[in-house]
Parts: structure tokens; sequence; C-alpha cells
């Protein structure tokens, strides 16, 4: 085979399996043959077409549901940029001939996501295995045996969607208490004041709400803040706890240390008795608006960027250390200082804002330093929602984004 060149769209067209390519908006880019012949649609009736549009839901069958769990499918690919594979459907599909004669099918869909350079989904992969003449077993003359097994893979359908409604609402309680739980634990935008906005946006998916969390306290001493962004490894309600308890002492470490050095040493030390606390990250920083700088410390955290008023962007990570409760034998951690001028601004974040799979970091962190570069000149409420808007995937983050915009 070296050097042969390899015609891959004629291996499309001629897969055995029923597979089309959707875009982002569910609109049928190409289909192979084998899709053709197995929906009994010619590629004129389905290409530049919303899927559903051409297979609505059969009004005639309540056990044929496809069409709703097809649609919940493919927007947990567009969410997550994940492999999604679906139960077994019936789907009832309407002759093209005869509109309102209905003929009863069973389908093993698959959906897997194509991802662009951005790590965004450009495609989605829609592969459909026909079972009907398995399930319906018509190869064995209809006798009992095959009207057993129809039966049976039927109510095992059934009952393994009933089990993953279930845990999808059990799921969805355990994410609306740690979403309450968290709003609770963290400053209201009234706390935070003129000069800052503050974001959190929880991930998708009922199982992703997780521990990421923010702080801006006054500081003892001259015209000084501490603002403060951390994430905790974990989800659900432990998660936020682990958050609630770390955002805590972060806060009254701040305001009676020397420094964020000092003050991260205090947190890692609690953290080792925290269970849950491993491997978290945080940063904070101290401002000093009468001096004009700004002090910090990383515990494993992606670093603050200062957007200088004239457009200069400058990542502070001149002070990154491990994750807190990483090193057996705790030793000090480092700190560094930059300046800035009266209009710059300065922005934390936590990791859900930049990283995406199968994605380098630097990529997401020159994509955030384009955004603020580009909008430098809108204030602090605007720009957090603008930069959330250009950085967040459409169909929202698989993991949880914290916010913090500082006008200095």
């Amino acid at each position: 085979m070296a050097g042969t060149t390899i015609d891959f769209e004629a291996v499309y067209r001629a897969l055995p399996g029923m597979v089309a390519l959707l875009t982002p908006d569910l609109v049928f880019a190409d289909v192979n043959e084998a899709y053709v012949s197995g929906t009994g649609r010619s590629r004129e009736s389905l290409l530049g077409r919303y899927v559903f549009d051409v297979f609505p839901e059969s009004v005639n069958s309540p056990a044929a549901q496809h069409s709703h769990q097809l649609r919940a499918s493919l927007l947990r690919v567009l969410a997550s940029g994940e492999r999604d594979a679906m139960a077994l459907q019936r789907y009832d599909v309407e002759s093209p001939e005869h509109s309102g004669n209905w003929h009863e099918h069973y389908w093993s869909p698959v959906n897997s996501p194509v991802l662009g350079p951005d790590g965004r989904v450009r495609l989605i992969v829609h592969r459909v295995e026909e079972v009907t003449e398995f399930v319906r077993a018509r190869g064995l003359g209809g006798d009992t045996a095959g009207r057993v097994l129809e039966a049976e893979l039927y109510t095992r359908a059934r009952e393994l969607q009933e089990l993953n409604n279930r845990l999808r609402e059990a799921h969805a309680r355990e994410r609306e208490v740690a979403l309450v739980l968290q709003k609770a634990m963290l400053p209201a935008n009234r706390q935070v004041g003129h000069r800052a906005a503050v974001r959190y946006r929880p991930a998708v998916g009922a199982l992703n709400v997780c521990g990421d969390w923010y702080d801006l306290v006054d500081l003892v001493g001259g015209h000084r803040i501490g603002v403060s962004v951390g994430d905790v490894v974990g989800h659900g309600l432990e998660a936020a706890g682990v958050m609630g308890q770390l955002r805590s002492a972060l806060s009254a470490a701040s305001r009676v240390a020397v420094g964020p050095a000092q003050a991260l040493n205090v947190l890692g030390r609690y953290a080792n008795v925290v269970d849950g606390a491993e491997s978290a990250t945080v940063v904070t920083t101290f401002i000093d608006f009468d001096r004009n700088s700004i002090t910090y410390s990383s515990a494993g955290h992606p670093p603050p960027v200062l957007l200088h008023d004239d457009g200069r962007v400058e990542f502070l990570d001149r002070a990154t250390d491990p994750p807190l409760d990483a090193r057996p034998d705790p030793r000090p951690r480092p700190e560094a200082s930059t300046v800035f001028s009266p209009g710059a601004t300065l922005v934390l974040y936590t990791d859900g804002l930049i990283e995406r799979r199968r994605e380098d970091i630097d990529v997401g962190l020159r994509r955030l330093a384009e955004s603020l570069r580009r909008h430098r000149t809108l204030d602090p409420e605007p720009l957090a929602d603008t930069v959330l808007r250009e950085l967040l995937p459409p169909g929202g983050a698989t993991d949880d984004t914290a916010l913090v915009v500082v006008r200095l």
C-alpha cells in the first residue's frame, strides 16, 4: 500500500453501514449509498435539509420516539465533542410514495464528532445499523421464537431507556442542588464593586457540576484588594463543598498574609486535611492601587492576564508552583510582581474558558489574548460577556468556567 492514494470519498460511499454527515445545525451535508438505500430517500431529497424535517416523529406510534432521543444525542455530541452511542431505537419511517403510510424500523445509532483545528465540532458522523430484520426475526417465518425475540429486545430497550431516564433525573437533581450551593458560597455581584465583573458558567451535562470558584476581598493596609480563582478536582456536591472550604480559608488567610505566596502556603496546609482538596489549583493576586502593582502566586493554575491600556497582553506566569497538596513536604511558594498603568485590566479565569479536548492549551491562551485585545475598550461587564461568548463552545463547555475582570 506504500505510495497508494486512497479515494476516501469512494470508501465512504461504499461503506456497508448507513452513514450520514450532519452539520452543527443538524442539516444533511452528505450521505452514503447505504443510507440512501436504507431510508428509501434519494440523495437530492436529503442534502441540505434539516434532519427532523426529513424524518418527523411518527404520529401513529407512541412507542417510536426516535426523533426526540436522536435530537438529545446530537446535542450532547455538539456540547461535549465526544461520541454518543444510543440504545436500540424503534423508528417508524413514512413512505416517500404514500403519505401517512408508516413502516416500522429498528435502528442502532452512534453519533461521533469531527473536530476542527479549534476543537469545535465541524461535522457529526451519524452511523445507523439497520436491525429491523433481526428484531422482528422475519427470517424465522414469524414463528413463536421470532415473536419472543422481538418482544424481549423491545422490552429490554424500554427498560434500559427507563433506567437511563431515572439516572438523568437523579443527576439533574444533584446538579441543581450543587449549583444552588455554589451560588450561595460565591460572592454576589453587589459585593464585588464597580471596578470588577464576575461570571460563573456551569458545565453542560447533568454530571459535570464542578468546583470552580472566585473571590474578591479587601486587604488590610492601603487601597488594596485580593482577587483569586480556583478549581477543585471532581464533580457534584462533594466538589462544591470542598470549593466552599478552600475559598473561605483563602479569603481569611489573604486578610492577614503579607503577600499571596504566604496566603497560598497557609491554604496548602489547610488543604492537607480536607478530603477532596487533592490537586486543587488556585491563583491569587494582591492588587495595590496606591503603587499600581500586582503581586501574584499560582498553585498549578492557568496564568492571570494583564491587559495594558495600549493593548499589550501580559501573562502573569513567573510564580507558578504545583497544585495544592501536591508535595508531601510543603515548601514556600514563589511570588512575583508587575506594574500597571491606570486603565489596565486584570483577568482571572478557570481552565473551562481556554481548554479544549485534543487542543494544546497555548491555542486557548492565544484565543483569550486576542479576544481581550480586540475588546479592550469595553467596560468590565460587557467585556466579561463578550469573552464568554467568543471563547465558550456554542453548546456550552464540558467544564465549569469562572471569570473575573477587574479594571485597574
